[in-house]
């Protein structure tokens, strides 16, 4: 989900499967009152056609997938027509934020122009937490509206007014209807912001010492894990690699990064290239 119209960088391949088979790549929610895109039935036809439709459709499908074996994005496609279906009976009510209280809308931020495109998108984030979904992302500021290598302060300004109250909304909605205990919550970027200024007030790109922040799903509360440098250039203590940071992920959702082995052309492919190591101090004091 993005809370614009815009495209994150790299588009579809942020969500998409990679080597995996298709059928496991993400579904975007578009920007606005209505994140799915034709959901309801067209005039004249009644749920009981749409099935008969999709069933002959099925059929067909499995036929031509009959002479092109291993063909995984075929047999994406055609479980995606079926997701289709189900998601006409079932999405509708899920997107529905108008069955939200008014006292919830405020608590994301509705009401307000700043703060409800995210607002809008945190809620239905929880929404569907709430329906069974596994995994929720949700871009802030897509188009690169962080990358400020020019009036930072202004811009930065803006970005955190528009997302601060909405995600304190999401944990505190979270919290209160029981879902945090087994809902992770994570917050970050690709990257964090030089302390060195760029074109006077900007600031370049900064890999080296960043933050982010958990919450939830089996994270202890209360924690500050690791430091930079005085100047706020590199971490120089507890020092994560992004796959260290994976692998800690995968720990919270009870995986060891290394046992989770995906055979891909007759490679035993692990999500962090045999690497990282969970960082346990993170579920402890």
């Amino acid at each position: 989900m993005t809370d614009t119209s815009a495209t994150p960088t790299n588009g579809p391949r942020n969500w998409s499967a990679g080597f995996m088979p298709a059928v496991h790549q993400g579904v975007r929610f578009n920007h606005g009152a209505d994140p799915i895109k034709h959901l309801g039935l067209p005039k004249g036809v009644s749920p009981e056609m749409r099935s008969k439709q999709l069933r002959l459709l099925r059929r067909l499908n499995e036929e031509h997938l009959q002479q092109r074996k291993s063909n995984n994005e075929l047999e994406a496609r055609i479980r995606s027509y079926e997701l289709a279906y189900k998601m006409q009976a079932a999405a509708p009510e899920a997107v529905d934020l108008t069955r939200e209280t008014e006292a919830t809308k405020k608590l994301y931020g509705f009401g307000n122009k700043d703060t409800e495109p995210f607002g809008r998108c945190c809620l239905l984030a929880r929404r569907l937490v709430e329906r069974g979904t596994r995994f929720v992302q949700i871009y802030h500021g897509a188009g690169s509206k962080w990358d400020s290598h020019s009036k930072m302060e202004a811009n930065h300004g803006r970005q955190c007014l528009q997302s601060d109250l909405p995600t304190a909304g999401l944990l505190k909605d979270l919290k209160a209807r029981g879902l945090l205990d087994d809902t992770l919550v994570i917050w970050g970027g690709e990257f964090g912001r030089t302390p060195m200024s760029e074109k006077g007030d900007g600031r370049d790109h900064n890999p080296t010492g960043f933050t982010m922040w958990m919450a939830g799903g089996g994270v202890k509360g209360g924690q500050v894990i690791g430091a930079t440098d005085d100047l706020g250039l590199w971490a120089v203590k507890d020092r994560l690699h992004v796959h260290d940071l994976h692998a800690t992920i995968l720990h919270l959702l009870g995986i060891h990064n290394l046992n989770l082995i995906y055979h891909y052309k007759g490679r035993p492919e692990t999500p962090t290239i045999n690497e990282g190591e969970a960082y346990k101090k993170i579920t402890s004091g």
